[in-house]
């Protein structure tokens, strides 16, 4: 079984938005995209004081695609123009299908903005198909406990299992396109064979601590870009480490991106405006 090989270690780079601290590897001035995951903003690690302004996530527009929403530490609240609302707490995760269009916000609840706390969140964009870029918007909120956590190699590796399936465990978000999502952990000393990957995109990204991929190590902050080869990953780790692991199947279309709406042409990106002027979006 031939493993697949690493092409290039991107770095996250600064770019923070206002008062929050924010690490983007993704895009990146050699990369646009690793089809079909497009943009990652891993926001954090911080303390907010009490009597904060917490996040800046006021209402604002999408289309064409998903955002799956991790909240390593603190909470967020989700809205939506689709009637949907929740609290989403430390462990927990959010899959917003955007769709043909709705409007959101991603703020922070009244007890956080009071007491203020920690915060890290990883915000990553899968993109949809040409047949799919007008799917009806949904949402599915997850807290810690409504995702299954697969414990492997005696308990030295947790798989926390969003989407897909993993030893026999299928994760709680039925993806449309078969988006095998995860958030897994190390312990010193883990290891883990992924396998299963002829003919789909890997995006890794370590969050915090290195791991090893064969005989090359990818620490903090950095994004694993892989040649397209091979069907499977062997990663082990030294010491603790957190990892961001999705993998699926490419789109292979036409990519055209104006700020919230990711589309096929120029001519779809018109239109969307046009429709989120007129209201159409909610």
């Amino acid at each position: 079984m031939h493993t697949k090989t690493l092409k290039r270690l991107q770095p996250a780079l600064r770019d923070d938005i206002g008062d929050l601290i924010t690490q983007r590897p993704l895009p990146a001035q050699h990369l646009e995209q690793i089809d079909p995951f497009l943009f990652l903003n891993h926001h954090g690690p911080q303390v907010y004081p009490p009597h904060n302004h917490g996040l800046p996530f006021g209402p604002h527009p999408h289309r064409g695609f998903e955002t799956v929403t991790f909240i390593l530490d603190g909470m967020l609240t989700h809205q939506d123009s689709a009637g949907h609302e929740s609290i989403i707490r430390a462990g927990g995760v959010q899959w917003m299908t955007a769709g043909s269009g709705l409007v959101h916000a991603e703020i922070s609840p009244p007890e956080f903005l009071r007491d203020g706390g920690p915060l890290e969140i990883l915000q990553l964009w899968v993109n949809l198909p040409p047949q799919l870029k007008m799917t009806s918007p949904a949402y599915v909120g997850l807290q810690r406990a409504d995702i299954p956590a697969v414990p492997v190699d005696d308990g030295r590796v947790t798989v926390n299992l969003v989407a897909g399936t993993f030893e026999g465990v299928t994760g709680p978000v039925h993806s449309l396109t078969g988006v095998f999502m995860s958030t897994i952990a190390f312990k010193a000393g883990g290891k883990l064979h992924l396998a299963g990957l002829a003919e789909r995109n890997v995006f890794l990204y370590v969050v915090r601590g290195t791991v090893e991929i064969g005989p090359d190590q990818v620490g903090a902050m950095h994004l694993a870009e892989f040649n397209d080869d091979g069907e499977s990953i062997d990663l082990s780790a030294t010491a603790d480490a957190l990892i961001l692991l999705g993998h699926a199947e490419p789109t292979r279309a036409p990519l055209v991106a104006h700020g919230p709406f990711v589309m096929n042409s120029r001519a779809e990106i018109n239109q969307a405006i046009t429709d989120y002027q007129a209201g159409l979006f909610g």
